[in-house]
Parts: structure tokens; C-alpha cells; sequence
């Protein structure tokens, strides 16, 4: 559980130090920019939100606090990887925790608003929700129609079955529910953490469970994992190629920077969107 803590942020803040990238989104998406970050894991799309003379602020779990001091920046912003650093960083700047809790939804709405009103960007703020709050309903209304689904991460040449989230499931578990619980897809099986018991499956279970949909996450691609095998080519097998999905070619690949390592911003829920919406041309 989250303990509520109330924090005095300055309005309009001049240096923004975002250690949570889905925050880092936001606050470009709504006309400000960021000073500090974790530069190396900032992805492309998103570093025309950074100043032009940003800094590295560590990495997405530590903190480089001399440097993030020597800056005196005036907000910093964590959320998922980094909220362990709040004590340390809350010495130096007032620090706000906007980690995904609650529903998808729920969680950009609250997030966006509240950061449009730090920037003073409030009209921005809800007109940009209300689009995304439109695109997620167009997407859910493509997968309604689209049968059954499974989302699956590969890592590694393995398979792991993601599940819907749990209740007061925050971080890993609500990011590994999204493709059901934000998109609406209908999971192949009533209960799959329970079906797989946490563990990778086989690409049996693929076939097994044979769902309509195979809704693909690359995870040595968004971590850049040297040397990995991608995703499309562990599953260019014999018996993926008798399921229903690869049949019918409905193996969907997502943004694996996007489902995986931002996913909550707004720039970046976009690009979900887009993805789900593959599936309705």
C-alpha cells in the first residue's frame, strides 16, 4: 500500500528533475521540458522533451544525489523503479511520487491533471486526457470484437504469460495487465497467473490455450539486451505456427519501450493506442 504523504510543490518550477519517464512524457507532451533524468534510459521519442542542457540524474533506480544537488532543482519526480529514492531525494527538492496505482486510466487522468497544474497547463492537460480517454475506448471497442487474447513477454528465448492485475496490484503486475485491464481484451483463460503459476510457459501453452490473439512484448528489446534473440524470431516455430493467432496472423507486436519500460505518459499511451489499434484495419 501507498502511505499518503502531502508535498508543497512550486508552481510553474524551473528545473524538473524526472526520474519517472512516463512523467517525463507528460510534462513535454503539456509544453514543459526536464532538466534532469536518467538519460541513458530516456528513449528516443522523448528526448526532444529534455533541455538542451540536461543532465544525467543516475539511472531509473539510483540516484546520483551530488550532482541532482548541485543543480538545486525546484521539483523532482519519481514514479515505479525510482520510488525507492524518495527519502534521500526529498532532502533536496520537494519529490512527488506518481507511480501507476488504480486503474490505467484513472492513473494518466489523475497524473496528467496534476502536472498540468504544476506547469500551468490546465486546459492542455484536460483536452489531451480527453483525447487519449477517446482513443482508449476506440481501442477497446476493436478488441471486444476480437475474441480471445494472450499477452506475452519474451525475454530471453523464453515465454511469460502476462496476467490481468490483481487487486491493489501496483508496478510490475498492473504494467503486466494493461493489454486486458486498460484495452479490454478478453484473456484466453479465466485465470492465467493461476494457470501458469508465475512461471515462463512453453510454446505448448501457446497452443494449448490457443488464443484468438497473441499480444507480444520484446523484453530484451526495450532493455537492450545485447545479443538477444528477438521476439518474432523465438516464435517462428513449428508449433506457434499451428496456433489460431500465427493462422490467421494475429500476432501482435507492441512498442516494447512503450509497454514496458514508460507506459503512463501521455505521448506514450498514444503509441499504445496505435498498437491495439493494429488489429482494426
Amino acid at each position: 500500500m501507498f502511505e499518503e504523504t502531502t508535498v508543497e510543490v512550486p508552481k510553474n518550477p524551473r528545473k524538473i528533475v524526472a526520474f519517472d519517464l512516463a512523467s517525463l512524457d507528460t510534462i513535454g507532451a503539456l509544453g514543459g521540458e526536464v532538466t534532469g533524468a536518467p538519460l541513458d534510459s530516456v528513449p528516443d521519442y522523448l528526448e526532444k522533451y529534455l533541455a538542451d542542457d540536461a543532465f544525467n540524474a543516475g539511472t531509473l533506480f539510483e540516484a546520483d544525489l551530488v550532482e541532482i544537488e548541485s543543480q538545486q532543482p525546484d521539483l523532482i519526480v519519481i514514479g515505479g523503479r525510482s520510488s525507492a529514492l524518495y527519502e534521500d531525494l526529498s532532502e533536496i527538492a520537494p519529490t512527488v511520487d506518481l507511480s501507476l496505482r488504480g486503474s490505467y486510466t484513472e492513473n494518466l487522468e489523475r497524473n496528467a491533471t496534476f502536472l498540468g497544474e504544476v506547469l500551468g497547463a490546465e486546459d492542455e492537460a484536460a483536452a489531451a486526457v480527453s483525447e487519449i480517454e477517446a482513443g482508449i475506448e476506440e481501442a477497446r471497442a476493436a478488441t471486444a470484437d476480437a475474441g480471445t487474447g494472450l499477452g506475452v513477454m519474451v525475454s530471453g528465448g523464453e515465454l511469460s504469460a502476462m496476467a490481468p492485475a490483481a487487486d491493489g496490484d501496483t508496478g510490475r503486475g498492473a504494467r503486466g495487465g494493461l493489454i486486458y485491464d486498460a484495452f479490454g481484451v478478453q484473456p484466453v483463460v479465466d485465470d492465467i497467473a493461476a494457470a501458469t503459476h508465475g512461471e515462463p510457459v512453453s510454446f505448448e501453452f501457446l497452443l494449448e490455450t490457443d488464443p484468438d490473439y497473441l499480444w507480444v512484448v520484446d523484453r530484451d528489446a526495450a532493455t537492450g539486451e545485447a545479443g538477444a534473440q528477438a521476439a518474432a524470431a523465438v516464435l517462428d516455430n513449428d508449433i506457434v505456427a499451428q496456433t489460431t493467432a500465427a493462422r490467421q496472423d494475429h500476432i501482435v507486436y507492441l512498442d516494447p519501450t512503450a509497454w514496458y519500460i514508460v507506459f503512463g505518459g501521455l505521448d506514450t499511451t498514444q503509441i499504445m493506442i496505435d498498437d491495439v489499434l493494429q488489429i482494426a484495419g
